[in-house]
């Protein structure tokens, strides 16, 4: 056998050291990809609900992606079934922390939402490389932006005593309201929202009489015509609820089928499914208190909507994600980075030009500052409804829409930040 090196012929040597050139250049410039885990329920009762976040939240990354630069990083969703329980989601988070995952998304349960901080805390503190930031589009309790928040945790949703706050001051105009109702699901997220109603009646319409205040197990109940029937017996004018998936649109049911008609106030009844159990029985009577109404007059938020609907059939809702995307693409470029941390410091006190408005991430505990709406459900065709939701020939029309500084909440946040 031959060792002896041969001999390339010069211009040979010097196309291989040209095409080596090339081909390194062409990696040095390849779009990085970032992957953003989505931890929800795809699964059981309230699939729904999740399956259609998770749709949105693709549709607004194609979006982001269509809109890079050549060697902007582009985003990638990968989707996990949590089931809905606090440890299939640990789960969810370990096998997504595993396949590279750096940024995480979830929104159906507080109770979920606070599990996944604490093990975001200690996967923090035990291995800085793999950190991971979480990037919450709709998990209300006051904890995350209270005594358990965390610098690896940014909320692009109003917590539930922001929408108590919004809800309470819309009533103090609302003299007709007399006798109130509060009937919220049996958890963390539930209990705060009836904390909160309490509290912030008593201070701003101390004339209000709470006539009861029931909790539910979380999606067990198949039939609310026993707690129908109690709410009617109270002689109450008015219901308060921060009951979501199955657990509303059973409600509306059973209240529709007992003719009850009072006001329903709610911080969900725009989600996926729900509009279309309200129909006729609910107009005028049930409102929703969220970060945007499909009818509100902003010509971005139209557009949105109806391109939307264009393309899937279906009503954009999640109006969370355009934020976070879209405020998460402009971090990484201001840190010039997609490290979880660098990119995490560049999300504080961010502000961004929204379909909404301008809109803030609070430094001091992540809690995203936005304008909040009230909506209220009437026909198509009325004034301030152009859209309808869910085909049924009803919508919700922009009741009210306050400023940022409205609902902002004051904070005991004591975050630790890392070096």
């Amino acid at each position: 056998m031959n060792l002896v090196p041969r001999k390339w012929p010069r211009h040979w040597l010097k196309a291989g050291a040209c095409a080596a050139a090339l081909v390194m250049s062409a990696h040095a410039g390849a779009a990085e990809t970032v992957k953003i885990g989505f931890i929800d329920l795809l699964s059981g009762p309230f699939a729904l609900t999740g399956q259609s976040s998770l749709n949105q939240l693709r549709e607004v990354v194609a979006q982001v992606n269509a809109k890079a630069g050549p060697n902007e990083p582009k985003f990638e969703v990968m989707d996990f079934d949590n089931k809905g329980t606090p440890q299939e989601s640990l789960n969810a988070l370990k096998a997504a922390t595993d396949r590279g995952v750096r940024y995480i998304t979830q929104g159906g349960g507080s109770g979920v939402a606070l599990a996944l901080v604490d093990a975001l805390n200690k996967l923090a503190e035990r291995d800085p490389e793999r950190a991971t930031v979480y990037l919450n589009y709709a998990a209300m309790d006051p904890q995350l932006t209270n005594e358990r928040c965390s610098f690896w945790h940014f909320r692009f949703y109003p917590s539930s005593e922001m929408k108590m706050e919004a809800l309470t001051t819309y009533l103090q105009g609302r003299k007709d309201v007399k006798r109130v109702y509060l009937l919220n699901q049996d958890y963390t997220h539930g209990r705060q929202v009836s904390k909160a109603a309490k509290e912030y009646l008593a201070r701003k319409r101390p004339d209000i009489e709470v006539v009861g205040d029931d909790f539910i197990p979380i999606a067990q109940t198949r039939d609310f015509a026993s707690y129908v029937a109690k709410i009617a017996a109270t002689k109450a004018d008015t219901v308060i609820t921060s009951n979501w998936g199955s657990d509303l649109t059973l409600l509306f049911k059973s209240s529709r089928d007992y003719g009850l008609n009072i006001n329903y106030f709610t911080l969900n009844a725009n989600n996926p499914g729900t509009p279309a159990q309200i129909g006729p029985w609910g107009e005028g009577k049930v409102g929703v208190i969220w970060n945007w109404v499909h009818n509100a007059p902003t010509p971005e938020l139209e557009k949105i909507y109806v391109d939307y609907k264009k393309k899937t059939g279906d009503d954009f809702v999640f109006a969370a994600h355009w934020n976070s995307m879209h405020m998460l693409r402009e971090a990484m470029r201001k840190a010039q980075s997609t490290d979880a941390k660098k990119v995490a410091f560049a999300l504080e006190n961010m502000t961004y030009k929204s379909p909404m408005g301008e809109v803030r991430m609070r430094k001091t505990d992540h809690q995203l500052e936005a304008p909040l709406y009230l909506g209220i459900w009437a026909k198509q065709g009325s004034k301030g409804v152009k859209y309808d939701a869910e085909k049924t020939g009803y919508g919700f029309r922009s009741e009210v829409a306050w400023d940022n500084y409205i609902s902002a909440q004051p904070t005991s946040c004591q975050m630790k930040r890392p070096s």
